[in-house]
């Protein structure tokens, strides 16, 4: 009798537990490398998933070598998985285009965005003593653009967009020591892309004091990026907005997850954003406006969130 008794007890503790584990969503969630401030941001919106649910959603990280990797591996997952990538390589992926030429897959047409996530920004800094005001005024001056790097890429473009190839005296500093390399006069000033504000921005403008350039409208036309407005008061010393460029980043999954997940993830996301907000700042440059950033269609869960909160959503998004 007590041998049945104890059968029954097991049996309803575990299908307890299962029910438990079967409540549970779980998430794959491909960031970047564990290096970069983009892994960061996984890591808080994996804790702010688990706070916001109560438990009921749980995302594990998962490092990437970079976004390319990210899209080209929404081919082969199915499920609950999530990555992180510019827009623009969601569209060459589904045309087959450039890093994606040859390797075409009809699963990438099944790739659906959930929210954006702070993006990539552009940071012209210069000293705030060295009476450089504008674009021409780096003419014979040092500045850093690091090697490799989005924004040493952009910054080589932009030099050369606006006149400036072969007038700059380009450092040969690693990015990592722009700031001491700013305070001891090594250097006039760096090129950083980062969400704002920028840890190493905030830094050089604490202990030296620095400007960050504003790019006219027609030279933020001539980048083909997306504008962005660095407010007043973001970093110490800055009077007034910054106008700059940006690269949207957002995170997406496919077709293959439930609307129910998608709609709770997204929900969550920003929900807990104010929160994320107070302990890491870039999440504040996350805004109803950065859902403009987003090309081709979102999932329909996360639609479905967007309707309840009134948020302006085009006709291609749907």
């Amino acid at each position: 009798m007590k041998f049945n008794y104890l059968l029954g007890a097991l049996s309803i503790s575990a299908v307890a537990i299962s029910s438990i584990a079967s409540a549970e969503t779980r998430v794959t969630y491909k960031s970047a490398k564990t290096t970069s401030s983009y892994y960061q941001m996984a890591v808080q919106i994996a804790e702010a998933m688990k706070a916001g649910s109560k438990g009921e959603i749980i995302v594990t990280v998962e490092e990437s070598q970079g976004s390319v990797q990210n899209v080209m591996e929404a081919a082969v997952r199915t499920n609950n998985y999530v990555f992180t990538t510019p827009p623009a390589l969601v569209r060459l992926a589904k045309a087959g285009k450039a890093m994606f030429k040859g390797k075409e897959n009809p699963k990438f047409g099944e790739i659906r965005a959930l929210f954006p996530i702070p993006s990539l920004t552009m940071h012209f800094v210069v000293r705030s003593d060295g009476g450089i005001k504008d674009f021409a005024g780096l003419e014979g001056k040092t500045i850093l653009i690091g090697k490799g790097s989005f924004g040493a890429k952009e910054g080589a473009k932009y030099l050369k967009l606006f006149g400036l190839e072969g007038k700059v005296k380009l450092a040969n500093v690693e990015l990592s020591n722009a700031v001491p390399a700013l305070k001891n006069g090594q250097i006039d000033g760096f090129v950083t892309a980062g969400s704002y504000p920028a840890p190493n921005v905030i830094e050089a403008a604490a202990g030296t004091g620095v400007n960050v350039l504003t790019l006219s409208e027609d030279q933020i036309k001539k980048t083909k990026r997306s504008r962005l407005v660095i407010p007043a008061g973001t970093y110490a010393g800055q009077k007034s907005d910054i106008v700059t460029t940006s690269l949207p980043v957002v995170a997406y999954t496919t077709t293959s997850m439930e609307d129910d997940t998608a709609y709770a993830l997204t929900k969550t996301y920003w929900s807990e954003k104010k929160n994320m907000g107070a302990s890491a700042a870039w999440w504040n440059g996350v805004a109803e406006k950065l859902m403009a950033n987003i090309e081709g269609k979102i999932h329909p869960g996360a639609l479905k969130f967007y309707a309840e909160k009134g948020f302006a959503i085009t006709d291609v998004q749907k």
